[in-house]
């Protein structure tokens, strides 16, 4: 670290030589003037940490000296000397920023090295508080723009920023839209620059996009002489326009003061890069959100898409298992009204046939019932509901059927199951539906284990038989109305059920890899009182 760099004046070269000395033998950089004229000169090349300046000098006051050399280094700690200490001294110090007075002659060395020191760190600490209080609302306006997604909402924040942020009251901004060649105006607020203006190349716009580079047009700042009279033709005092390039945003941000306003200074113009390269990163970050948004758009319409093909295609699969399911109970009852009807048939063979005719549409009876427990299941209450109980009852019930084909079932119950909220009758029903699927596997005898457990806050029962097993080309498929591995099955039952066990909150899946046979597993909640619908 370089040793800080101390300017004295004093038109009194032994009070210079003095200082010099005792600041150079603790560490400083001195240079020592006793002409003001050469001194500001010098403020004019080389910069400086700390100016210590007498008060009364015969070519230039101490003050005047003081508001020039800020003018030129407004960074530096101003200590001031003099042998005349007042009130009123004091008090001017202060108006104009000085860091530390002390009086001379100085009785110790040590009072002078102290004076400095404490005139640095005050400079310090009034840049560091000077810093926080610039950087604050910049944090702010960071947020509030990063937090805007939409492009269209984003670009006039940005200008709102600009104008409030560099106290004028003409921004605008101008993008190069994607297969276009030339600037376009996308937002503005006051005077700004017409399109016959942008749209010629030797525009101050033109310039700034091409080259990739700020600029400022001002009497205070940073100038650029060829773009005054474009300037001063808006009937502005100064502008500034800096390019706002990132991967998919290309524009130019422009600012300016009108006439009569003070021009643009240094200040402004760092404050103006900081707040253009916030913008350029708001305004990527806004368009890689609409890239985001339409791709999850784009996504979602391809998935309606694709769902809307698979409920026609499952509409067709049903219209043709509901058309061949129908039409097979018709045909046979036309059949039978056909032969019937014949005069020469004798009253037993009629009575047959009309027999035959009445079990056909029982038959279509029961497969419309069918379908409606499907498409309208009524609504019922739940109630406190003992499932274990309910499984013994159903399994109980249908003993004599299964018996007959030598169907053996074993039970596996849990003795701690926790009561469920269910409606009773729609549960039998789907136990039922899964023990008779088991049951016209195994025209041969076989065994159905039938278990249930507490897993979590969820009864789960597995229904498991040693039949055949569902083939890998129908799994995917058991739970489709109308999917049936049976010769003379209807395809719904498992539907049903499926839909009956959703309606409670729970899952009804098959559970692969669990040996021989097909097993099921049903999933209900525990402890939920909601209408069953």
């Amino acid at each position: 670290m370089s040793a800080e760099h101390i300017l004295v004046l004093d038109d009194e070269p032994g009070i210079t030589r003095l200082c010099e000395r005792l600041l150079i033998r603790v560490g400083f950089k001195v240079t020592a003037f006793v002409k003001p004229l050469d001194a500001l000169e010098f403020l004019r090349k080389m910069d400086i940490d700390l100016l210590l300046v007498d008060i009364r000098m015969p070519e230039m006051g101490g003050f005047e000296f003081i508001a020039e050399a800020m003018a030129l280094q407004p960074n530096a700690a101003i200590l001031i000397m003099t042998g005349f200490g007042t009130v009123e001294t004091a008090i001017q110090a202060l108006r104009q920023g000085v860091d530390g007075l002390i009086l001379k002659p100085f009785e110790k060395g040590e009072e002078l090295i102290q004076a400095v020191r404490q005139a640095l760190a005050d400079k310090q600490e009034k840049r560091d508080v000077a810093r926080s209080q610039a950087l604050r609302p910049l944090f702010d306006i960071t947020e509030s723009l990063l937090t805007e997604t939409r492009f269209d909402r984003l670009v006039p924040l940005v200008l709102r920023a600009v104008m409030g942020h560099l106290h004028c009251e003409n921004a605008a901004f101008y993008q190069m839209l994607p297969g276009e060649d030339t600037l376009k105006l996308i937002a503005s607020n006051g005077i700004v620059l017409s399109e016959e203006t942008w749209r010629d190349p030797r525009s101050i716009l033109a310039q700034v996009d091409q080259e990739r580079r700020a600029i400022i047009v001002s009497a205070t700042g940073s100038s650029e002489d060829r773009f005054q009279e474009e300037i001063d033709r808006l009937g502005t005092s100064s502008a500034m326009c800096a390019p706002v390039s990132r991967q998919n945003v290309r524009g130019v941000l422009y600012a300016a003061r009108q006439i009569g306003e003070p021009g643009f200074r240094e200040v402004d113009w760092e404050m103006f890069l900081l707040l253009v390269r916030q913008a350029a990163i708001a305004m990527e970050n806004a368009k890689l959100y609409a890239e985001v948004r339409d791709s999850l758009r784009q996504l979602e319409e391809s998935q309606q898409a694709l769902i809307h093909v698979e409920k026609m295609a499952a509409v067709g699969r049903m219209t043709a298992s509901i058309a061949h399911e129908i039409n097979n109970p018709l045909q046979a009852v036309q059949n039978c009204l056909h032969l019937a009807s014949r005069n020469e048939l004798d009253v037993h063979k009629r009575q047959e046939y009309l027999e035959m005719t009445k079990m056909e549409l029982d038959r279509l009876m029961q497969t419309v019932q069918r379908m409606l427990e499907l498409f309208r299941p009524s609504g019922l209450d739940p109630v406190q509901l003992d499932v274990g109980h309910l499984l013994r009852r159903v399994v109980e019930l249908m003993s004599p059927q299964l018996e007959v084909r030598k169907i053996r079932v074993t039970l596996g119950i849990s003795s701690k199951l926790p009561t469920i909220m269910a409606v009773g009758s729609q549960l039998q029903q789907v136990f039922i539906n899964l023990i008779l699927n088991a049951y016209d596997v195994m025209p041969d005898g076989g065994e159905i284990r039938v278990t249930a457990r507490l897993a979590k806050n969820m009864v789960e029962m597995l229904f498991q038989d040693t039949g055949p097993g569902i083939s890998p080309e129908y799994r995917n498929r058991i739970f489709e109305p109308f999917m049936s591995t049976k010769d003379k099955g209807i395809g719904l039952g498992l539907s049903v059920s499926y839909g009956i066990v959703i309606a409670h909150g729970g899952s009804l899946d098959l559970l692969p890899d669990r040996g021989t046979g097909a097993c099921f597993r049903v999933l209900l909640p525990v402890g939920k009182d909601e209408k069953i619908t």
